[in-house]
This record gives C-alpha cells, structure tokens and sequence, in this order.
C-alpha cells in the first residue's frame, strides 16, 4: 500500500478523525488509500508507527476555509489534502519512514 509519514501532533490528529486536511507545500496525483505513519521525530507516542489507514480523494491549493480541518494556518504554497474513510488499526511499529508518498507493506 502507498504510505505517508506525518509529524506529531498531526499523525494523532489524523488518526483521531480530528485532522482531515493533511497539508503538504507540493501536490500529488495519486488518490486512493494511504496509511498514514508517525515519524520517529519528534518522539511523541506513538512515534515511528503505522496509525491508521485513509483515503485520499482530492488535493487542492489550501484557502482560509481549510485551517479549522487542517488544524493549521495557510501557508505560502500550501496544498490541502482532502482524507475521509479514517480506518484505525492497531499500531504496526516501523523501522523507517520516508519523505513523500512511499510503499509500505503492512504485515
């Protein structure tokens, strides 16, 4: 499956259902399924983990009207990543995240 590493706090957010805007300063063409995985930095719990799995179904430059969702302001070349269908799983830990849109095998 296609994978994407996020920062604490954001990863808990996201996997919380509270963040459904992911931010990102380039886009993608890439829609479908993604698990979203904590970075190993900063060591917040659960660092260095798959969390959950979303859909990704559109991107768009971010507007004013993205911050509440995306729990952040609009930044210069911001991009809105549009996530719905949050599955939670149990937290697979990960050896490495990646930059970017990476595969990932869950086991």
């Amino acid at each position: 499956m296609k994978a994407i590493s996020l920062k604490q706090p954001w990863a808990n957010l996201v996997a919380s259902g509270k963040k459904t805007i992911e931010t990102r300063k380039w886009s993608t063409n890439y829609r479908g399924d993604l698990i979203i995985c904590s970075s190993k930095k900063p060591d917040i719990y659960p660092a260095g983990y798959a969390l959950c799995i979303v859909e990704l179904y559109d991107v768009k430059p971010m507007t004013v009207k993205d911050e509440k969702k995306a729990c952040i302001k609009v930044y210069p070349k911001a991009h809105s990543w549009f996530l719905r269908n949050i599955r939670s799983i149990k937290p697979i830990a990960l050896v490495k995240g990646h930059l970017g849109i990476y595969d990932l095998r869950l086991k």
